[in-house]
């Protein structure tokens, strides 16, 4: 398999993506753009991502699984916000620079998402995005455990994503939550020419 052959999108691959692109230029219509969400970001979201969270809330038994779904969730954030802003991650090392489209700080990527993307920003400031990063991305991620006492939960009687006090988040209006930012980000990306040109910019590096 080559590399234009690798999957990237349900069974769409970099090839289908490259000869999509070349339509997109003939043309961009709201149409055409509503015509590659639904036939490239949002299968790559449902299969890899949105699908298999339903399968561990189907089938859960509120035994643990809600680490694994807030675990899928971290990782999603990251590819959401930096497709939303048409950036690439890169490791530096060797006194490596960022080029104009690249970031190499996810830290900053999800700050800017929990604080800017709605309904997130309507229950999260930088301070508490800060410490969800801190305390249940990172310690998702790296040491599959939430730090600090934070604790996960499945759904608050208030449809409330996160509760500062009671250092709690609930994974399932969390994922209601992603599925919300996805839908308005559609309605976005049909009319907005610079959220399509950063779209071609993350999706050309896929």
């Amino acid at each position: 398999m080559t590399q234009d052959q690798h999957l990237i999108a349900g069974w769409n691959t970099r090839n289908d993506w490259q000869n999509c692109l070349k339509q997109l230029e003939k043309d961009s219509s709201p149409e055409a753009w509503t015509k590659v969400f639904e036939e490239f970001f949002k299968p790559r979201l449902e299969k890899r991502y949105l699908s298999p969270i339903a399968i561990l809330q189907e089938h859960g038994e509120f035994s643990g699984e809600g680490f694994s779904i807030m675990t899928i969730l971290c990782s999603l954030i990251e590819f959401l916000e930096s497709t939303y802003q048409g950036k690439s991650y890169k490791f530096l090392q060797n006194g490596e620079r960022l080029g104009e489209h690249e970031y190499s700080s996810s830290k900053a990527v999800f700050i800017s998402f929990l604080t800017s993307k709605s309904p997130f920003s309507e229950q999260f400031n930088e301070e508490l995005a800060t410490e969800f990063y801190k305390s249940i991305r990172c310690g998702l991620l790296h040491e599959a455990t939430t730090k600090n006492d934070w604790r996960i939960r499945a759904k608050s009687s208030d449809e409330r994503i996160i509760c500062n006090d009671k250092k709690l988040v609930f994974r399932d209006n969390f994922e209601s939550g992603i599925r919300k930012f996805i839908d308005d980000y559609c309605a976005e990306l049909i009319q907005n020419q610079e959220l399509q040109q950063a779209f071609i910019r993350k999706w050309c590096s896929l």
